[in-house]
């Protein structure tokens, strides 16, 4: 469970720091790539954490990473690294600082070292001869950069890196001023060009106004070589990059409160905790089961503050008033007069007509509530309730409404008696969020990575895209989709860069892409009909990677029915009782829950539970979301579960 922090009894003091000649040769440093798990179900300031960090800068050290060695060090000391160990660290710190060029700062740390041996009686003769070696072979490498100032001093080129030439819209954040913002009934706000755009230019960078790391996504691999066939998800992208930045992991800041959320610097993790992790910390579980559309929903809400969210769902709420008077006084809808001058009026702009990446254009991002179906409207309102209720009897609705202190490290207090219904400004905030939901099924943007596959021992490196993140882009989000494109979106971070794929003429509408996928899947699978039988592996593997765009698109039938088919060939393949098979229906399960398909949903969970705890165990990630989307599918209304 995602808010569980498990302590790892005598693990943390077994690795290098343990010894005296301790280091991190061949597999400790392989080991110290990955983030510290054991520091993650450690108590903070306990001794096992600080062994982990320790463990882990001298790890980095003999990776060369001497920047982040030297947190690592500095994290290990405020977690109580022990006083009989310290010299190693100091020394290993100050080496750091030589290799970095910091000659005065390592200087003090060999001073600190020097007095620390003098008066530490404890260590045993050998320890102490061979860190006096070492000290002062320190001591000389020092004494040689201070008597040459010109080796310790970095080497800078004179090739500086081209800069693009980047001139900012007065009207859009982050835009390039070569785009306009535009609005009709027909397309909506769109983008045109304002001039001649040639291929390869910058047309926009946005931050994303909210994202979430998709946890489960990642290398995952299956391992035949042990007694047991268990499947190793220990690389995911909740362990692989920052909870916040996205920035992949080094060397990881755990969570004070929680073993799930892990950050690249102290920093990060401060700002995450003062912004929305104090409140997510023990909501973890609960919103792991409910997928990543409701935490981004919720983080949403809880990045806009109370009150701005509370501003904004009033002012929906006089708007809709005003729309129905004037549709009331008017024959019909398509003759109520349009008010919007220029930009100022277009949704999302502020009172001087600019669109900025901000929580009032992510509100007015269309949530196309009429398109989707009463089900799914009614699941998404059930979810919302699920996390506001959570919160409310957590004791946590000071803190979602701005009113509680910020203080790191103080846990959530449970409220002495909770009421049947949720409070109204609660209630509010579960408007905003349901809102945010609806608008995810048109509006989310895929955060991308490219990965490698496989170890990359290959003479071709195989790579492919992997969604890193769930995201809100409120000045991406104006571009409408084509199936002819003409910009291509990167990501780095959170960030997002538009370019031009294309040429673009002065008046022409900037398209991003539909995914093309669709289409070109059908016509390899047309044309494989001619070659390949029809239970032919290759065509199973086109009807999963179709039931994958599917997916994505939100269509969850269609994803449904090509899954299906896939699932045929895979048990005429390796039988129905096969690990094959339990994978597949373990990602059907995940479709149908998504498409709110119950009783379909349930019969596949209870197949792919049978199938996969005789494969992988009880205790497995796979298993353990199953149980948890079965509990939640048993826990809607008798009503609901009738209809499906």
């Amino acid at each position: 469970m995602a808010a569980l922090r498990r302590a790892v009894p005598g693990r943390a003091g077994t690795g290098a720091e343990g010894t005296a000649g301790g280091g991190a040769a061949g597999r400790g440093a392989a080991v110290g790539l990955r983030p510290p798990q054991a520091a993650s179900h450690e108590l903070p300031g306990s001794p096992e954490a600080s062994l982990c960090f320790a463990n882990r800068s001298a790890a980095l050290f003999h990776l060369g990473h001497f920047e982040v060695c030297l947190e690592d060090i500095a994290r290990a000391q405020s977690h109580g690294y022990p006083d009989r160990l310290l010299p190693k660290v100091l020394l290993r710190k100050a080496e750091c600082l030589l290799r970095l060029g910091r000659v005065p700062d390592a200087a003090d740390a060999l001073a600190a070292v020097e007095n620390k041996i003098a008066v530490d009686g404890i260590m045993s003769s050998p320890a102490r001869q061979t860190l006096l070696k070492k000290l002062n072979q320190l001591k000389l490498k020092v004494c040689e950069r201070e008597s040459c100032p010109e080796a310790a001093r970095e080497t800078c080129g004179d090739a500086q890196r081209e800069t693009e030439i980047w001139e900012e819209n007065d009207s859009i954040s982050g835009a390039s001023s070569s785009l306009s913002l535009k609005f009709n009934t027909e397309k909506g706000r769109h983008l045109v060009a304002s001039r001649d755009i040639l291929p390869g230019q910058n047309l926009l960078k946005e931050e994303a106004f909210v994202s979430v790391l998709c946890p489960e996504e990642g290398e995952s691999r299956l391992l035949q070589d042990s007694s047991e066939m268990v499947w190793d998800t220990q690389f995911t992208n909740a362990e692989l990059y920052c909870h916040r930045c996205l920035k992949q992991l080094l060397a990881s800041v755990p969570c004070r409160g929680c073993s799930y959320a892990k950050y690249c610097s102290q920093n990060c993790a401060d700002t995450a905790w003062e912004q929305y992790h104090r409140t997510e910390c023990s909501l973890g579980a609960l919103l792991l089961t409910l997928g990543v559309f409701c935490h981004v929903a919720l983080r949403t809400v809880l990045l806009a503050g109370f009150s701005e969210v509370s501003r904004l769902v009033e002012q929906s709420h006089d708007d809709d008033e005003d729309l129905h008077s004037t549709k009331a006084r008017c024959k019909h809808p398509r003759d109520a007069p349009d008010t919007r001058t220029g930009t100022r009026g277009i949704p999302g702009c502020n009172d001087n007509g600019q669109y900025q990446s901000s929580y009032r254009a992510v509100f007015n991002l269309l949530p196309h509530a009429e398109k989707h179906s009463p089900e799914h409207k009614f699941l998404c309102m059930l979810s919302v309730v699920a996390i506001c209720r959570k919160l409310q009897e957590a004791g946590l609705e000071a803190a979602v409404l701005n009113q509680e202190s910020s203080e790191k490290g103080s846990g959530p207090k449970a409220c002495e008696k909770t009421s049947d219904e949720l409070s109204p400004e609660l209630q509010i905030m579960a408007e905003a969020m349901l809102r945010h939901v609806l608008q995810l099924q048109c509006n989310a943007q895929a955060i991308t990575v490219m990965q490698e596959l496989g170890s990359g021992d290959g003479a071709v490196v195989n790579k492919k895209p992997v969604r890193l993140a769930t995201a809100f882009f409120p000045v991406l989000s104006l571009l409408n989709h084509s199936c002819s494109p003409n910009i291509s979106v990167s990501f780095s971070g959170t960030a997002a860069t538009v370019r031009a794929s294309q040429p673009i003429s002065s008046g022409q509408e900037i398209f991003h892409c539909y995914d093309e996928a669709i289409k070109m899947l059908l016509k390899c699978q047309m044309d494989a009909r001619n070659f390949l039988s029809p239970e032919h592996l290759l065509m199973g593997e086109m009807e999963d990677h179709l039931a994958q765009v599917y997916a994505t698109l939100g269509k969850w039938q269609e994803a449904a029915r090509h899954l299906e088919r896939s699932i045929q060939i895979v048990e005429t393949h390796h039988g129905p009782s096969s690990v094959e098979m339990g994978h597949e229906l373990f990602k059907l399960a995940q479709i149908l829950f998504n498409g709110f398909a119950v009783s379909e949903a349930l019969s596949t969970i209870q197949r792919a539970e049978k199938i996969l705890t005789v494969h992988c165990g009880p205790q497995s990630t796979q298993i353990r979301e199953l149980q948890e989307m079965k509990t939640c599918l048993l826990e809607l209304p008798r009503s609901i579960l009738q209809r499906t």
